[in-house]
């Protein structure tokens, strides 16, 4: 696994599990990022969130 989301709606966040990091916890993000793993790919969380 090089990474995932887990999208909490009801608490508005979004844990980003990362093979060689620490999780990172956003609060409320407005866009997601494929980062390296799907390079150009963008989730608008405006309508998920």
């Amino acid at each position: 696994m090089r990474f995932r989301w887990l999208i909490n709606r009801k608490n508005q966040q979004v844990e980003i599990y990362r093979s060689d990091k620490e999780v990172e916890i956003l609060d409320s993000p407005e866009i997601l990022s494929g980062e390296d793993v799907l390079p150009g790919f963008i989730l608008d969380m405006t309508t998920i969130l």
